[in-house]
């Protein structure tokens, strides 16, 4: 399966995996990359630029295959500027294969991730945001649906909306993300003008994902209606899980609470905590609507697999059926 996303990245399907804090490992990086898509390593589960450093130097010894970086340049309670700086110059320094971006723009940092020949995309939710992601010299853009769990931003637009109109507006590839979890999801984004998808809920339900069978046990039972958006009310929107602490954080916003009152409930130490103990109403736990076609847990390799296939089978069964 080749597209503009499998060239750009040298990779041999053109799945990605997205940033998830605590989740997204140097073992899962690679398993994901071994399997052919590409697989990301979440800088913001690092203190310090050399801990990333360390991080992607442990996924090369797992796989010579590409790997990626993700960097969320969202308000943080640990994260300094100084540290995004780091971040984004090792990543040029170990020569990752690209950087996927969250947030507010990287514009002072193109000039240096393209001095080092390192592929730069950035995820966006609206229409406005994906031309001045291409303006700003951006190697790709993803438009990410309302559907996608951690933060879809707040134009709420659809993935099946907003996949079509950013792909008839820029000339840059376009990846989609939001509500994909299997090859119906990839066929029909490569239908709507994609040419790649971005998961991340889907890759928590593998064997390489290192999270507590609890976890993975809610994402095989709970059902696509069974997620929320959270922090609204602090410009932070999240999509989440319902469980005990998120009705807990939706009570404080209905209240009229702010970030104060918000902060020691969202917390990333809290859902660090939860994935290792199990406890499943500990800490919001950010997932997208894909939660409802989620049915196992099984290996990158498997899932990567078994999605090309799929989709390569309804493209050709449709074609079949419109050329009748």
């Amino acid at each position: 399966m080749k597209t503009r996303i499998t060239e750009l990245f040298g990779i041999k399907y053109p799945i990605i995996c997205g940033g998830m804090l605590w989740l997204s490992s140097p073992a899962l990086c690679a398993a994901i990359s071994n399997a052919g898509g590409l697989g990301n390593i979440t800088a913001a589960n690092y203190d310090s630029g050399e801990e990333l450093r360390a991080a992607i130097q442990e996924a090369r010894k797992l796989t010579d295959k590409p790997i990626g970086v993700n960097i969320t340049l969202l308000p943080s309670f640990r994260i300094t500027e100084e540290t995004y700086d780091d971040y984004f110059r090792v990543c040029c320094e170990e020569k990752v294969t690209a950087i996927e971006v969250s947030g507010k723009p990287a514009t002072k940092y193109m000039d240096m991730v393209h001095a080092a020949g390192v592929k730069i995309m950035h995820k966006v939710g609206a229409v406005r945001h994906a031309r001045n992601i291409e303006k700003f010299g951006y190697d790709a853009v993803i438009a990410a649906g309302i559907e996608e769990g951690g933060h879809p931003l707040s134009d709420d637009v659809t993935t099946m909306v907003l996949t079509p109109r950013i792909a008839e507006t820029v000339s840059i590839p376009v990846i989609t993300t939001g509500g994909i979890a299997d090859g119906r999801g990839l066929a029909a984004a490569l239908t709507l003008g994609a040419e790649g998808v971005l998961m991340a809920t889907r890759f928590i339900a593998t064997k390489e994902c290192e999270i507590h069978e609890s976890f993975h046990q809610e994402l095989i039972n709970r059902q696509e209606q069974e997620t929320t958006l959270i922090n609204k009310s602090i410009n932070l929107q999240g999509r989440a899980l319902k469980n005990d602490i998120v009705a807990e954080i939706l009570e404080v916003e209905k209240n009229g609470g702010g970030l104060s009152e918000l902060a020691p409930l969202i917390s990333g130490q809290r859902m660090k905590e939860a994935y290792k103990t199990g406890d499943v109403n500990h800490a919001a736990f950010m997932v997208g609507q894909s939660i409802g076609m989620i049915k196992d847990v099984v290996t990158c390799q498997e899932l990567l697999d078994r999605m090309v296939n799929e989709a390569q089978e309804i493209l050709a069964k449709n074609l079949a059926r419109f050329s009748k």
